[in-house]
Order: C-alpha cells, then sequence, then structure tokens
C-alpha cells in the first residue's frame, strides 16, 4: 500500500531546518526566560522547605514539651483555709490543700491506722518526710495520682462521711479501687494503693509557692 505524501504549506517548508530554529530562538524573551526559571526554582524551593518542615519539626521539642519540666507558680494569697486548688506540672495534676487548724489535729489521731505514717517508704522530698509532710503545716502540695494503678482520688474532706462510714476521718479517696489517704495523703492500712501519695519538689517565698523547685532546701 503506497503511502500518500503530505506536503507540507508552504509557510512551514520555509521554516525548516536551521530557519525554524532561528525564528524560535528570535521569538524567545530572554528576560522573560529567565524570571521563569527564577520563579520556578524559588517555587520549588519553597515546597522543598515545606515538605521538610515537619521532619525538622518532629527533632525540636513543642513549647508544651519545653514547659512541662519547668517550675510552675502558684500565688497562696489565693487560696483560703479548707480550699483546694489543681495545678499542673509535668503533666500531672498538683494539689494544694489549705488545711484548718481542725484538719492539722486529725492528723496525728491517724498514725495507728496507717500503712506508713512516717513516709518511710514513700516518695516525697527530706523536708516533707514528717507527720504533715509539708515544708509549712498548713499547705499540704501532692500530686494527685494514686500509686496503686495511676488514677485520681477525689477530696473528702467531711469527717465522717455517709459513703466512707461515720469514722471517716477526712481524706482523699479513689473510688476506682477503694485506695483511702487521710489529709497528708498518707495511705490506710490494707489499701491497694501501696505507698503514700507522691509529694513533689517545691518551695515557699512569701506567699508565692514554686513547684518543681527547691532550691532553697
Amino acid at each position: 500500500m503506497a503511502v500518500k505524501s503530505v506536503k507540507m504549506p508552504s509557510y512551514l517548508s520555509r521554516l525548516s531546518g536551521n530557519a525554524m530554529s532561528a525564528v524560535v530562538q528570535q521569538n524567545v524573551d530572554e528576560k522573560k526566560r529567565r524570571l521563569l526559571v527564577i520563579a520556578t526554582s524559588v517555587v520549588g524551593g519553597i515546597a522543598g522547605i515545606g515538605m521538610a518542615t515537619p521532619f525538622v519539626a518532629s527533632f525540636l521539642p513543642s513549647a508544651r514539651a519545653r514547659a512541662a519540666g519547668a517550675p510552675v507558680e502558684y500565688d497562696l494569697a489565693n487560696i483560703e483555709p479548707g480550699m483546694q486548688i489543681t495545678v499542673e506540672w509535668r503533666g500531672a495534676p498538683i494539689w494544694i490543700l489549705y488545711r484548718t487548724p481542725e484538719m492539722l489535729a486529725q492528723l496525728s489521731k491517724n498514725d495507728a491506722l496507717l500503712a506508713d505514717p512516717k513516709s518511710n517508704d514513700s516518695k516525697q522530698p527530706d523536708y516533707a518526710k514528717n507527720e504533715f509532710r509539708a515544708r509549712d503545716q498548713k499547705y499540704l502540695v501532692v500530686k494527685g495520682v494514686c500509686t496503686h494503678l495511676g488514677c485520681s482520688p477525689t477530696l473528702r474532706k467531711e469527717i465522717g462521711a455517709s459513703d466512707l462510714g461515720a469514722d471517716w476521718p477526712g481524706g482523699y479517696f479513689c473510688p476506682c479501687h477503694q485506695s483511702k489517704f487521710d489529709l497528708a495523703a498518707r495511705v490506710y492500712k490494707g489499701m491497694p494503693a501501696p505507698t503514700n501519695l507522691e509529694i513533689p519538689p517545691y518551695k515557699i517565698a512569701g506567699t508565692k509557692l514554686v513547684i518543681g523547685d527547691d532550691s532553697q532546701a
């Protein structure tokens, strides 16, 4: 079968070979070409940076991570007797309980009921290894995490709470597994929790409480 030849239009035949190349080259705006090359390079570079950013960021600590280990301050002038507030330090709840004289008086009566009344086998700084487990006996500063399975107990400061028995002296109750602690966060005998609640490092300067820094010790 014969192949039918196609006649090139006269205006194209005149532009064949080197002539075509010459015309194409002559019609290119070199200034525009340079701008396009630069723009393409810049866009490519930005895209590359955009792709790399997540990987770079993964090696940098987040602001929250940097702050997680930093000391936390609280003004004790904002808390009243009998009140408890919660602050966060290193991702854990820290309770600050302002104990009344009545609460403090009850602590010495609990020793016979406690698993570790002197806190010999529990975690706290040396300055909190006393009956009150505190620098200043008025203020209990304690990590609000049960030493059994990490649940968070609740404050039940009322004496003789109906659901905890008429002999309940006030303290903390973990509803998850029934562990009980007194108002110095000391665990009662026979409880699932093996030790008293943990006391974090802290210091008090005037009315300022600093959790995570006990440099005055």
